[in-house]
Formats: structure tokens, C-alpha cells, sequence
């Protein structure tokens, strides 16, 4: 009868495990094209909701570590916090003090976080420097070049923020005083490193911040190494180098394997020479770094300086060199030396070049006074100027904003799911014990 019973409940198990060796394939199946639809498009309400979830767990998260640190906390409220509240609402000879401290500490976050915006995300952060910096930089050198002097700022703070615009752009060239640096035959020319020496803390506080963008990719990578198991980013691109098929995406796989398999080289040197340059891929190299081992201070260190100090200088003279003649003024030595050889338009050359030089001289020159009427006709074209720049920027803002909370939902399925398939696996392996 025993044996009878046993054979009788053997079948049930190889019939479970039949089904359960089907039942994952599709459930895997099932739950990839969950994640590939869990979007602000496809599904709003779903998105929003997970996101939300995901959010209350941060939450919940951060109150648990604030709770087991209540005593640090504590003493930094204690020591910092409301001392600071207490100075900035009460009256006194301090109160000026206070809000130029304020000003900077505006200012130093302002420009900092604009840097980690440019480089979160595994690179589909904000392009920052082309919405603020490159156009601060641009600004403020037209302007010395059109007023011939640089001490147009108020203080180091007086700079493109948040809803605020700098002193120095509406005012007329009168009212910084007469010029400093003479005219050229044509034009003003500052030397460069002038003009730099008003623009470099801005710029090498933006460099900061895409340095510090930079870690979570580090981070991530390193958890996952430390867990036993590949970063996400890894697996994504070891599945999509089994799937090339010729196109560009398929040969930046190929460019990223290449990096991948040289990632023994990975010092100091290499990390500076990688993040020295634009380099969509630096963000891999973070991924290498914290998956290979790659300790903290030589990673960030190395980060820092060739962002914030190598790469920052460079994209930061370039702007001045062209906004400053220096660079139009070496093209135009070239040109008229390459155009000069030409049979048949060197006869020519002359006026062409004077055509340019009125041009440029017309569009850097200071602005000459205008009628009432002008000047309304301007301020109304600058209004729209304005409109449509700040609708672009909260565009980008807006696209920025749903690739988070797409992501973010995302993550926070993926667990789900992982949760579920593991309490599937556990109950087929009970089963078939």
C-alpha cells in the first residue's frame, strides 16, 4: 500500500515541474513587457502610482536612518541650523553679512547643481552647459568687448541664476565708465585670460558638480560587485552586443565592449584623459571603476580635476577665444591666406573681408541710442526671445522630470518582480523535494 501511495504521488511532481519550467519563460516574458510599457505615455496612472510607491519607501528609509542618528541630528540643529535661522530673521549690523552669505551660498548651489544635472542619469541628464553656462560665458564677453573693460560685475555672485539675470546685461556701456582695453583696427580684443578670470568661478563650480554627478553610477556599480553580481548597466550591454546589427547604437556597443575589455588599464592617468574631454561614455567608466575595484579617492579625485579643472578651462576658452576675436581673427588669417592662392578671387578678397569686418563690427559694437519707439519695438522682440528660450529650457526640464519618474517606477517594478519570481522558484523547489 506504501508503495502504491508513493507512486501515485510521484507523478503530480514531475507534472509541476513540467509546468513550472514553462510557467517561468513566460512570466519572465510577461514581466519585461511590463517594464517596457510602464510609462508616462502608455500608462500614466500606473507610473504615477509606483512612483509614488517607490517615493514613501525613500521616505520611509530616510526617516529610519534619521531616527538612529536623532543624536547627530540633534547636534547639528542644535549648533548649525538654528543659530542660522536666528541671524537670518533677526535685525542688526549683521543682517548684511547674512545675506551676502546667502548670496554666495545661492550662487555656489546654483551653479553646482546645474553641474549635477548635466551628468546625472547615465547621460540623459541636462545639458546644462549649453542652457546656461555657454551662454553666461558668451554674454559677459560680448558685453566687455562691446564696453572694452571686464569689471562689469557687481560681485563674483552677479550671474545668470534662477529667475534672476545679471546686473551687467541691461546696463549701457556709460555706466561702467570709459573703456580700458583700446580698439584694434577693427575691434576691442581683451586677452583671454582677463576675460577668464571673471567667468572661472562660475564655470569651475558647474565642472564641480558634474564631477559629483558622476558617483551614482560609481556607487551603483560598486553595491553591485560587493553583492556578487553585475552592474544593470553591464548586463544592458552585454545583451545588446549579442543583438548588434550594424547600425550606430550597435557600433557604440562595440565602443563600450572595447572599453569594457580594457578595463585592467583603468588608473589615475586613464580616468583624468577620459574625463578631461567630452566623452559620452565617461559614464561607463564609472560603471568599470566601481565594478573593477577602483578605489573611491583615486576615481573621484581624478574625476574632479579633469572635469572641473581640465575640460572646464577648455570648453571655457573656446567660448571666450570666439566671442572674443581672438578665434574669427586667426580664421580670417587663414581664409585670406587659403582664398589669396585662388585664381580669380583674390581681386576680390578685399571687399569681402571689408564686408565681414562691418558685420562683425555692427553686431559688436556698443548699441547706440534709440527712439522711444525703437525701443519698444526691441524690448518686445527681446520679450519673445525670452518666451521662447524659457519654453525650451522647461521643455528640456520636463523631459528631464519624466525620464525620473519613468525610471524611478521602473526600479521599483523590477523589485516587485524579482520578488515574485523568486518566491515562484522557491515554491517549485519545495515542490519537487
Amino acid at each position: 500500500m506504501g508503495r502504491r501511495k508513493m507512486s501515485a504521488a510521484a507523478p503530480p511532481s514531475r507534472s509541476w515541474s513540467n509546468v513550472g519550467g514553462s510557467v517561468i519563460p513566460e512570466l519572465r516574458a510577461k514581466h519585461k513587457m511590463d517594464l517596457e510599457n510602464l510609462t508616462l505615455t502608455k500608462q500614466p496612472l500606473r507610473t504615477l502610482h509606483l512612483f509614488l510607491l517607490a517615493m514613501l519607501q525613500y521616505l520611509k528609509r530616510l526617516a529610519k536612518y534619521i531616527l538612529s542618528k536623532r543624536g547627530l541630528f540633534l547636534l547639528l540643529i542644535v549648533l548649525v541650523v538654528a543659530p542660522g535661522i536666528l541671524l537670518a530673521i533677526s535685525d542688526g549690523v549683521h543682517k548684511k553679512h547674512v545675506q551676502e552669505f546667502l548670496n554666495y551660498a545661492k550662487f555656489v548651489l546654483w551653479w553646482v547643481s546645474l553641474g549635477v544635472a548635466s551628468s546625472i542619469g547615465l547621460g540623459s541628464g541636462l545639458h546644462t552647459f549649453v542652457l546656461y553656462l555657454g551662454p553666461h560665458i558668451a554674454l559677459f564677453t560680448i558685453k566687455a568687448v562691446q564696453c572694452g573693460r571686464i569689471d562689469l560685475k557687481m560681485a563674483p555672485y552677479d550671474t545668470i541664476q534662477l529667475k534672476v539675470g545679471p546686473s551687467w546685461l541691461d546696463k549701457k556701456c556709460s555706466e561702467f565708465g570709459p573703456p580700458v582695453y583700446p580698439a584694434s583696427a577693427h575691434s576691442v580684443r581683451i586677452p583671454v585670460f582677463d576675460l577668464l578670470s571673471q567667468i572661472q568661478l562660475e564655470a569651475v563650480l558647474w565642472g564641480i558638480g558634474t564631477a559629483l554627478g558622476e558617483l551614482p553610477p560609481y556607487f551603483i556599480s560598486r553595491a553591485a560587485r560587493l553583492s556578487g553580481s553585475k552592474s544593470k548597466a553591464v548586463k544592458e550591454l552585454d545583451v545588446a552586443t549579442s543583438k548588434e546589427d550594424g547600425t550606430v547604437a550597435s557600433s557604440l556597443n562595440r565602443t563600450k565592449r572595447w572599453l569594457l575589455s580594457h578595463s585592467q588599464h583603468l588608473n589615475f592617468v586613464s580616468i583624468l584623459i577620459l574625463a578631461s574631454v567630452p566623452n559620452p561614455l565617461f559614464d561607463l567608466a564609472g560603471i568599470m571603476c566601481g565594478q573593477f575595484g577602483v578605489p573611491f579617492w583615486e576615481f573621484f579625485f581624478a574625476t574632479l580635476l579633469g572635469k572641473a579643472i581640465i575640460k572646464t578651462h577648455i570648453q571655457t576658452l573656446f567660448i571666450v577665444s570666439l566671442c572674443n576675436n581672438q578665434l574669427l581673427y586667426l580664421m580670417e588669417k587663414e581664409l585670406i591666406w587659403i582664398f589669396g592662392h585662388i585664381p580669380g578671387f583674390s581681386a576680390t578678397l578685399p571687399s569681402v573681408i571689408a564686408k565681414l569686418n562691418a558685420a562683425k563690427d555692427k553686431y559688436l559694437s556698443p548699441p547706440t541710442p534709440v527712439s522711444p519707439s525703437s525701443q519698444m519695438e526691441e524690448k518686445q522682440w527681446n520679450f519673445s526671445f525670452t518666451l521662447v528660450w524659457n519654453s525650451v529650457v522647461w521643455l528640456v526640464l520636463l523631459n528631464f522630470f519624466i525620464k525620473i519618474i519613468t525610471s524611478t517606477a521602473q526600479d521599483y517594478l523590477k523589485k516587485q518582480q524579482d520578488m515574485e519570481m523568486e518566491r515562484i522558484s522557491d515554491s517549485l523547489t519545495l515542490e519537487q523535494n
